[in-house]
């Protein structure tokens, strides 16, 4: 090689060019489009492909043994470029793999795949090197490295468990990140994180389970959240048979239509497992979008249970081995207090009229009027202003809100829950539909008949107030339009709009 000392002569040597183009390529790719994982692509393999072109134009082949120059200088260039190459090489493969990774949209779920793929590139670029630029006999090194690979793997056969183990376990698929998963011996959890050692599960008590990949891969396990995220419930309710097992197999469906934290899709179901003299036994299933909402559903679904059985009439069965007196002698509620009519029940159990004296309840109750709907009947339109409040009896409503051409489903009723007291207590339409989903009984509370009762006691006013306040601010008065949900002043807003309407007396 010829040294010049002009610049043409300086941009002519292929010593300078190969270093600049180099430089400057470590320079955009590494630095400048990092944070750019397809633009970092797509850099490193037009500097990779330019530096080939340069070397090849040079008569240096990079992945050939070629003859040795008698400079040092051009023996020392030949190999950093031989070097280069390869590196360059290793980070155009690299970057490819952690795009096609990103584009799956699994980088997480990959990342073992990832970093094996990632160390046999290296490793190949290694030996490379070794081959090519320093003229090293591969076959010797593999067989001397293999007596040595022996001895090291037997000294991390447990380390080298977990990590094949963790491979496996990525290639197989059996869960991924964010699946709750059971395994046999009862540990359960939901996966945080998997790598080369270990997989680390989150469990119900928010600590850590952090397990090892050779104990997973052995152990059976049961992944809940797949092959989607729904995830199925069964309830068994033991009834006793005072009717037939079709009217409560029948109130159970109607429990079902009732909640509002299950799927409909999957159909829930009803199964009658089994009946005797002291029980008819009922299966209840259906399905929750996520495991994580199994226990509000089983919650929502207990209550449901006993509020449809109390307003058929039905009472629930001892268990089977339970202690006390058998099934016949266990007096129900309306065995003990048989002459309380339903209207007196029902205003017991509605929180709005808790501050009412027992007098008072017999005077409102016997102003109550009992009304029938039957299934896919329109109790109340969206917008419509109902001048009483209804107590619902027996069977199952839901409550939908028109807006623009989407129907949304805000909720759904069941005997014990009431509605249209923003007519009643404040003279507000409704904002949203009341359609009947079985045959359903109410109880109508009309405003003249609450109307004495404020008049004879104008406190009535601050404490139906105040119970409607809390009502709209837990978010339980779902079916209260817009206007009705006051913030700041809302109490005594609520209060001057009730004795406004009932034209009660400051």
């Amino acid at each position: 090689m010829i040294d010049n000392l002009t610049w043409s002569g300086v941009l002519a040597d292929p010593v300078v060019q190969a270093g600049t183009l180099a430089v400057v390529g470590a320079i955009v790719t590494r630095v400048a489009l990092r944070p750019f994982p397809s633009w970092k692509l797509a850099g490193q393999v037009f500097f990779f492909a330019a530096l080939t072109v340069l070397l090849l134009y040079h008569d240096i082949v990079p992945y050939e043994v070629g003859p040795t120059p008698n400079s040092t200088f051009e023996r020392v260039f030949i190999a950093l470029a031989k070097v280069v190459w390869w590196i360059n090489a290793a980070w155009a493969l690299i970057a490819f793999v952690r795009v096609f990774l990103i584009f799956e949209r699994q980088p997480r779920e990959g990342r073992l795949v990832q970093d094996l793929v990632i160390g046999l590139i290296y490793l190949g670029a290694i030996l490379s090197v070794v081959a090519y630029v320093f003229s090293f006999p591969i076959g010797t090194l593999i067989a001397t490295s293999g007596v040595f690979a022996i001895i090291l793997g037997l000294a991390l056969q447990s380390t080298l468990s977990d990590v094949f183990s963790g491979i496996a376990l990525n290639l197989g698929r059996p869960y991924t990140i964010g699946d709750w998963i059971v395994l046999n011996d009862g540990v359960e959890g939901r996966v945080l994180e998997t790598n080369w050692r270990s997989t680390h599960l989150l469990n119900g008590s928010n600590d850590l389970v952090v397990l090892p990949n050779s104990f997973l891969a052995k152990v059976g396990l049961t992944n809940l959240s797949s092959p989607d995220r729904s995830h199925g419930v069964s309830l068994a309710v033991r009834v006793v048979p005072t009717t037939g097992p079709s009217v409560i197999a029948e109130v159970m469906r109607t429990v079902l239509l009732s909640s509002g934290s299950i799927l409909t899709e999957p159909k829930p179901g009803v199964q009658i497992k089994s009946l005797n003299a002291d029980a008819v036994e009922v299966e209840l299933s259906f399905r929750v979008k996520d495991i994580g909402q199994a226990g509000p559903a089983k919650n929502e679904i207990f209550d449901l249970i006993y509020r449809h059985l109390k307003a058929a009439g039905l009472t629930l069965a001892r268990p089977i081995d339970a202690a006390g007196p058998p099934p016949g002698q266990v007096q129900s509620e309306e065995m003990v207090n048989p002459h309380r009519p339903t209207p007196l029940k029902l205003l017991d159990a509605i929180p709005l009229f808790s501050s009412l004296t027992e007098d008072e309840k017999e005077t409102l109750a016997a102003s109550m009027t009992r009304r029938t709907y039957k299934e896919d009947s329109i109790l109340i339109e969206q917008g419509d202003t109902v001048a009483s409040l209804m107590i619902v009896r027996s069977g199952a409503l839901v409550a939908t809100r028109q807006q623009g051409r989407k129907e949304i489903e805000l909720g759904r009723l069941a005997p014990g829950d009431y509605f249209g007291e923003s007519g009643l207590l404040i003279g507000i339409g409704e904002a949203a539909s009341l359609r009947a989903l079985t045959f359903v009984v109410v109880y109508e509370i009309a405003q003249a008949s609450l109307t004495p009762l404020l008049h004879d006691r104008p406190g009535i006013a601050e404490e139906l107030a105040a119970t409607l306040s809390r009502r709209i601010e837990t978010g339980q008065h779902s079916l209260a339009s817009e206007g009705a949900r006051l913030n700041g002043g809302s109490m005594s807003s609520l209060v001057t709009r009730i004795r406004h309407l009932f034209q009660v007396p400051p």
